[in-house]
């Protein structure tokens, strides 16, 4: 099977298709008029079937991956610190659209990496209404942070503003709290997480839009991963003892979303404010023991849903 490597941008895809050891190079426009004239592009190759390779970057990649497998291709979506560190192996030294996409193509000819597996239809409109969520939030922080140094001309414009927006985050919230309910999978799952202390409604409903797949991990390790919250050691020969750092190779959302949680937790979740006082014993820093939090609190959270099984502090397994 013919690897066909593409670099994704907002406004653009750039495709890179390796055969016999050459590479051919087409950009397309990333809406559903581009996909149908990269269809075309392969069938004038006489290809009827790729595996395609591109890097998770956010949603603008995610159209194209589902139509892809819709097409009935193969399709890879890669972690772009991987990708990097291929490519430093490349000796590659431009950095543009077009290499970056023959590098995708190499990528997948010498790693064949995993299929891709999409998420599930109401995972992929939860995710939507979480995306808009947090684009009124941020519209809604924006008019705020306005109004304390707005002009009096402006004043009233930007208070009506603001609660029309108030109003529509209100209601996308409650429409987004409605969606999990109407799916049983999410809501059952929703209720195992939020039986952790320290996850409530917005931790839930973002962890399920992220891992509701549990299956596709092999362990509460790999899970870690993914969010980049397993340690980076720097060692070398018996004289460089460099300082323990988070990877913060993977999901950088994650990451950003387990914060507050992992503080409350150290608070009120008995096995995380165990954990965090040993650490402190142990005469680790604050934000060590804070990252150590966010782990084990994602750990948690794949073991409640790995057993189906509601948190209890007494019989969860120690280990995960």
């Amino acid at each position: 099977m013919m690897m066909l490597g593409i670099d994704v941008a907002k406004a653009k895809f750039d495709a890179a298709l390796l055969r016999e050891g050459t590479f051919m190079h087409k950009t397309f426009a990333n809406t559903a008029e581009g996909f149908e004239a990269l269809r075309h592009w392969l069938h004038a190759q006489d290809v009827a079937q790729v595996h395609a390779c591109l890097e998770a970057t956010g949603s603008y990649g995610e159209a194209l991956a589902q139509w892809l497998f819709d097409a009935g291709h193969v399709v890879s979506v890669l972690n772009p610190a991987q990708v990097k560190d291929f490519a430093r192996s490349l000796l590659t030294r431009n950095k543009t659209d077009t290499v970056d996409a023959a590098v995708l193509a190499r990528f997948g000819a010498a790693l064949r990496p995993a299929p891709w597996q999409p998420p599930a239809p109401e995972v992929r409109v939860l995710r939507a209404l979480l995306r808009r969520l947090v684009a009124l939030e941020e519209a809604h922080q924006q008019e705020h942070n306005r109004l304390g140094v707005a002009d009096a001309e402006v004043r009233d414009s930007i208070q009506r503003h603001l609660e029309y927006l108030e109003a529509a985050l209100a209601q996308l919230r409650g429409r987004i709290q409605e969606h999990i309910d109407q799916h049983p999978g999410l809501k059952h799952k929703q209720a195992l997480l939020q039986s952790i202390p320290g996850i409530g409604t917005v931790v839930s409903q973002n962890l399920l839009s992220w891992i509701t797949r549990i299956e596709a991990f092999d362990s509460a390790r790999q899970l870690a991963a993914f969010a980049g919250l397993t340690p980076k050691r720097h060692e070398s020969g018996s004289s460089v003892r460099g300082r323990t750092r988070l990877s913060k190779i993977g999901h950088a959302d994650l990451r950003k979303l387990l914060y507050f949680p992992a503080m409350s937790a150290i608070r009120h979740n008995p096995l995380l404010k165990a954990f965090a006082e040993r650490l402190r014993q142990n005469g680790k820093p604050p934000k060590l023991i804070l990252a150590a939090a966010m782990r084990k609190l994602l750990h948690i959270a794949f073991g409640v849903l790995k057993s189906n099984v509601p948190f209890n502090p007494h019989i969860l397994d120690k280990n995960i």
